[in-house]
């Protein structure tokens, strides 16, 4: 479906590398989440794949075909692009928004009110409820489902994500990455998802790419990983979700210990 073949990224004549000899797959329906700290080449490598960035060299292969021998507008129509902060248009409607695309693409009105109809109701706001609403009408997270259904709105086999949850609350988020899983396995699209967040990434994705400085230190599911990190960093960042899943337990268990620290650090108020 996707294929990275030594893909370089250098913004200075090769002094440095934004994204250093990445190669990988992702297979048809499958989510891969790239994690890994600011910097470290996560959402540069996202941006090669719909030609926001080109490579410095290397090649890019969607369904066996060369994306440099595409146009990227084209290219771009048939992916979706989902980022944090959603990039609604301020002046359209909820049906306007999520019409965009399609009407790009040529396609009849029945067509367009049909999908908006269609993809409206699955991310949980029915076009007769929603559609004329703009998006200041609407909530943090009700603005992220306009920002999916947009995404999805075109059929697109790819949809790139680039920390769509990361600006919600914590309940907003968990719902939307839940409905979002929903969504996604009904439909059957393949996801590449760029996030901070190990746990969630863990959760969500079928295999994980972790990034460090431009490199790709490992790709593996998430039980792969923890079974067998292949670099330092790589068992580092993993160490963190298993220390909150620790301390959870702790706190539900009612562990004498986690009240004598509790106890302790409240004397020391």
């Amino acid at each position: 479906m996707i294929q990275l073949n030594g893909v370089n990224k250098s913004y200075d004549g090769g002094k440095s590398y934004a994204v250093a000899d990445a190669s990988f797959h992702v297979d048809r329906g499958e989510f891969l989440a790239l994690i890994g700290e600011s910097g470290c080449g996560k959402t540069t490598t996202l941006r090669l794949i719909n030609r926001l960035e080109e490579p410095t060299s290397g090649e890019i292969q969607i369904n066996g075909q060369n994306i440099q021998q595409q146009s990227p507008e084209l290219l771009r129509r048939n992916i979706g692009y989902v980022i944090q902060g959603v990039g609604l248009f301020p002046h359209r409607n909820v049906a306007e928004n999520v019409a965009a695309v399609p009407q790009l693409l040529g396609w009849s009105a029945e067509r367009i009110h049909s999908r908006c109809e269609q993809i409206l109701e699955l991310v949980g706001l029915p076009l007769k409820d929603f559609g004329t609403r703009s998006p200041g009408q609407l909530s943090g997270g009700q603005q992220q489902r306009v920002g999916f259904a947009r995404a999805l709105a075109a059929e697109p086999e790819i949809i790139l994500m680039d920390e769509p949850f990361g600006a919600l609350d914590p309940i907003t988020r968990s719902e939307l990455q839940d409905e979002f899983d929903r969504i996604r396995k009904n439909l059957n699209v393949t996801v590449v998802m760029v996030t901070h967040d190990m746990t969630e990434a863990l959760l969500l994705a079928d295999r994980v790419a972790v990034m460090k400085t431009g490199e790709l230190l490992q790709i593996a599911s998430p039980s792969e990983l923890f079974s067998n990190p292949q670099h330092d960093y790589v068992q580092r960042i993993l160490d963190l979700p298993k220390k909150r899943a620790d301390r959870l337990e702790t706190i539900l268990s009612g562990n004498p210990l986690h009240k004598d620290r509790t106890t302790d650090l409240n004397a020391h108020e």
